[in-house]
């Protein structure tokens, strides 16, 4: 009887750390020969569905060569960017790249891969709204993507008066130029993209704040972990991710 029970505990403890890996390990995702990867479609240069309805981009380029280099067929998956986390961390996918910043409250719930690409965050305004730096913001109605370091950083802002959640960037600055907010928080080479689209809006020269791209991971997948670190390594030794990012962002700007 001691036995039985003593085996029944052991399947059951089993079985429960067995729950816990709500991950594909390397081993399964190498024999499947399939790399599913979380993205959000809608953040150009990064990533964006082009006029053919492929997936186009820095990210999309990185990780394909990622796949290519560990010799894994790449999948995208496009949700909604507050989605992405969640995704990989229940193993719907393997991993998350969208623009996305290494944060502390985003490291309770995810790994991060080393950084492959920098950016920073920008305010865009109406030329006519007197925004000259971010102090300016103080009791102004703000602009964000749902789940973006913009997001993040502006939620924190105790100066802002408000702060307006959008599921896109392109949302968000379309409520700008019909006046409903009175400016967006959003990453630099975005917000390039859609001042030229919308006339009479403008960056203003301070920045929001900098920080660093990297892809997320399942808490405890180790290996898919130190793989990816060891193909952006390879790419990076090879010039690959430089040549991507200067592809669609322009060699003499500080985004390089």
């Amino acid at each position: 009887m001691k036995k039985l029970l003593a085996f029944i505990l052991c399947a059951v403890m089993v079985l429960s750390f067995a729950g816990c890996a709500s991950f594909r390990p390397y081993s399964e995702i190498e024999a499947d020969g399939k790399l599913i990867v979380a993205t959000n479609a809608t953040f150009p240069p990064y990533e964006f569905i082009d006029d053919n309805g492929d997936f186009a981009g820095i990210d999309i380029e990185i990780i394909e060569a990622v796949g290519e280099y560990l010799g894994l067929e790449v999948v995208i998956e496009n949700m909604e960017f507050d989605s992405i986390i969640t995704s990989v961390s229940t193993g719907k996918a393997d991993i998350g790249i969208a623009g996305m910043t290494v944060t502390e409250d985003r490291l309770k719930n995810v790994d991060f891969s080393e950084t492959y690409a920098t950016g920073k965050q920008v305010i865009i305004t109406s030329s006519e709204s007197g925004i000259k730096g971010v102090a300016d913001l103080a009791g102004k109605k703000v602009g964000v993507q749902t789940g973006t370091t913009g997001d993040i950083y502006a939620s924190d802002d105790s100066s802002i008066g408000s702060v307006e959640q959008y599921n896109s960037g392109t949302e968000a600055v379309l409520a700008l130029s019909q006046g409903k907010i009175d400016a967006v928080i959003i990453d630099n080479e975005p917000a390039k993209k859609y001042i030229e689209k919308y006339e009479g809006l403008v960056i203003i020269d301070e920045e929001y704040t900098f920080e660093e791209y990297a892809m997320c991971i399942a808490k405890g997948n180790d290996e898919l972990t130190a793989k990816i670190n060891e193909a952006l390594k390879a790419l990076e030794d090879k010039g690959t991710l430089k040549s991507i990012i200067d592809k669609y962002i322009n060699a003499d700007t500080d985004e390089k």
